[in-house]
């Protein structure tokens, strides 16, 4: 039975391999039921964007209740199990014989037989983050099997589970793709559009500066845009989002085109994506506008040097090239659901004339930073390193200094890979010289951690974004709270021990709890400040009970709490 199941396991995933060209149709249509035997009403759909990243999967509406019934949406075997603080919390990957695999996220808590194999590891490594790799003999499941419980930890914003297919090269793929339905009779919204001069000799209006463009609602999903005239190379952007039957999230939409004169000239599409290629999105986007306004225009060409896969076929790249004066053009863009809803934009461009002597003023008291070297400053004790590739185009940045506090910009300009910020400590000597950290500023007053570490007189911190960064110092201890128990009480009945713990300045980086001695596990919501441990671990036997909880910050701090409780099984 074993030996049949991993050649049919090995069989699958060859298909898969040797089929990743397959279209949609030849994917299979009936292989993956849903996850949930609720009705599937989603908040999230797969490729929305988001924050440096595009979704990869479905956010599944659980009633705003945690402990829905997780079932697996195929049979084959836990391949993967992840548990961390933050991004997916609890995480289950279950892979198919097909080859693909499901992934179930932000879980409250596996079915019996898997969080007793889980638990059994997390107390053998005493850390309730962990990740474990089962071979594919030890946790099998069935097709519509419970294999978790839904919930909302990690980064999760509320009770959801996040639900994807992954391909046999781990990309992820829409999962609508393979049969899993979800109802939608509403077409896409059209919110923004916006004109991008793509080069110093370019114009919009008369310009050369990006312009929003009066949008103007029709009827049936169809919109029209003000007419504008434009010079040059031209790129063009668009705000839209998708609602789906039974909720109004405004989710990511399925396929976007656009026509230049009656030709295909554009096409992106939210089939698959790997992870590689994912924090591309702040290329792919307007992310100045998107940092001062919150919305995200997609931009309707394709960037220099992105490699995003999403994109189909493709005319100059997207881009409109207007360089005969007097001449007029119709410019469409055509937007779809998934279930085939769509909305239509069209645009009347005048060509006009090319302007001579046209004054475009570099930024005062800025530094033009190329994108294909490394750059490097010293600015009084603060060395700034921008690596090759760091930025996605050539960009002039304002950098300066003023004693402790070094200046990179504003956070309107996107950093594909870290930044590297230096200082030299020589000029602190005083005895907490370890408890220095890097802090990003806001113009509202706020720090925020940036993680910091001090080799010799060296502080070094990591950051892709762009801002203020000053020198900071953090000598406060985390607090240590109990929550549902008070020192020398009775708790009999309790089901949980929870504790709330927090650290102001650098936030908590470690904690440990024992148990007259010995070692128990404790989750951390880090949203909620709470540690919980689950009385049904079945590790504290005693009536009388020395509980002592260690947490540290992330510069060393540190905070001992001690309390006796007593329990009767």
């Amino acid at each position: 039975m074993q030996t049949k199941y991993i050649c049919f396991l090995l069989l699958g995933l060859f298909i898969v391999r040797f089929g990743e060209s397959q279209t949609t149709k030849e994917l299979p249509q009936d292989y993956f039921h849903h996850p949930l035997d609720i009705k599937l009403i989603l908040s999230g759909t797969f490729g929305e964007l988001r924050s440096n990243h595009f979704h990869s999967g479905l956010d599944i509406k659980t009633n705003q209740r945690t402990g829905a019934n997780v079932h697996a949406a195929a049979a084959g075997y836990v391949s993967r199990i992840k548990i961390e603080h933050y991004g997916y919390g609890k995480a289950l990957y279950v892979t198919h014989p097909n080859g693909y695999t499901t992934v179930y996220a932000h879980l409250e808590k596996f079915s019996p037989r898997i969080e007793e194999y889980v638990k059994a590891r997390q107390y053998a490594q005493e850390s309730y983050e962990i990740q474990l790799y089962p071979d594919d003999l030890e946790l099998r499941v069935d097709q519509d099997e419970i294999i978790a419980y839904s919930g909302n930890s990690g980064g999760s914003g509320g009770p959801h589970l996040h639900f994807e297919i992954r391909d046999g090269a781990a990309r992820p793929m829409n999962p609508m793709l393979f049969g899993i339905d979800i109802p939608d009779s509403r077409n896409p919204l059209v919110k923004q559009v916006k004109a991008y001069p793509l080069d110093a000799e370019s114009t919009v209006n008369g310009k050369n500066e990006a312009q929003l463009l009066r949008v103007v609602p029709l009827q049936d999903g169809k919109f029209k845009v003000e007419p504008f005239s434009a010079y040059g190379n031209i790129g063009m952007g668009v705000n839209t989002n998708d609602r789906l039957d039974g909720a109004n999230n405004q989710n990511g939409v399925y396929t976007i085109k656009t026509y230049f004169n009656g030709s295909p000239h554009f096409k992106m599409t939210f089939d698959k994506f790997s992870f590689d290629e994912t924090r591309y999105i702040n290329q792919m986007i307007d992310f100045e506008h998107f940092k001062k306004s919150k919305s995200r225009i997609s931009r309707l060409y394709i960037p220099d040097g992105s490699p995003l896969s999403l994109y189909g076929d493709v005319n100059n790249q997207g881009k409109l090239q207007l360089f005969d004066p007097g001449s007029t053009h119709v410019y469409k863009v055509n937007i779809t659901d998934f279930k085939g809803n769509d909305s239509e934009i069209v645009m009347d461009i005048t060509n006009e004339s090319k302007l001579e002597n046209l004054q475009v003023d570099s930024p005062k008291d800025a530094t033009l930073i190329p994108h294909n070297e490394t750059y490097t400053t010293t600015l009084g004790a603060f060395t700034l390193t921008i690596p090759q590739g760091s930025l996605y185009e050539d960009t002039f940045l304002n950098i300066k200094q003023n004693s402790d506090t070094l200046k990179v910009h504003e956070d309107i300009v996107p950093l594909h890979k870290n930044m590297v910020i230096n200082y030299d400590m020589s000029s602190k000597q005083d005895e907490d010289r370890d408890k220095y950290f890097i802090a990003r500023t806001t113009s509202w007053g706020a720090a925020y951690y940036t993680p910091s570490r001090l080799k010799g007189n060296t502080l070094t911190a990591f950051t892709k974004t762009l801002g203020t960064y000053a020198i900071s110092k953090d000598t406060k201890d985390p607090t240590i709270a109990p929550v549902n128990f008070k020192d020398g009480q009775w708790i009999s009945k309790n089901q949980t021990l929870k504790l709330k713990i927090n650290d102001k300045d650098t936030g908590v980086q470690a904690y440990r709890a024992t148990v007259n001695g010995k070692f128990i596990l404790m989750e951390y919501d880090y949203k909620t400040d709470l540690l919980t441990h689950y009385f049904e671990d079945g590790v504290v036997t005693d009536t009388d009970n020395e509980l002592v909880v260690i947490v540290t910050d992330n510069v060393g701090n540190s905070s001992k709490f001690e309390a006796t409780f007593h329990r009767k099984e």
